[in-house]
């Protein structure tokens, strides 16, 4: 079985950081994208992607993120991260990584969801 674990969410003051931790386990072969998505808890809230990290690492951050988050990736440890900076009460959301996956032995490749950790930005 094929998981994403999420952590290293929590409360944080306005500016303040947090860093954001997904590491996947189970019967992995190689790992493709690997992407953070964000969601609010307003009713009817979309899931919205943060970021996004190739296996060579080519990055792309949504214009909300830009100059503030940073993604990186370590393949050795099937982990992602997100570093995020200058937190605003908007970014408070519950963080999902969300990556693509061939699961090992097969030529099965599958999206995978983590469960997702809860940012809250506020004083």
């Amino acid at each position: 079985q094929i998981q994403l674990v999420e952590s290293g969410g929590g409360l944080v003051q306005p500016g303040g950081s947090l860093r954001l931790s997904c590491e996947a386990s189970g019967p992995i072969g190689t790992i493709d994208d690997m992407d953070w998505y964000r969601q609010t808890q307003t009713p009817g809230a979309t899931r919205d992607l943060v970021a996004t990290i190739t296996p060579s690492g080519s990055i792309n951050y949504a214009d909300s993120s830009k100059g503030r988050f940073i993604i990186s990736r370590d393949n050795a440890r099937n982990t992602i991260l997100l570093q995020m900076n200058s937190l605003k009460p908007e970014d408070a959301a519950v963080y999902y990584c969300h990556e693509r996956i061939l699961r090992s032995g097969t030529h099965m490749w599958k999206y995978y969801w983590g469960q997702g950790t809860d940012v809250t930005v506020s004083s």
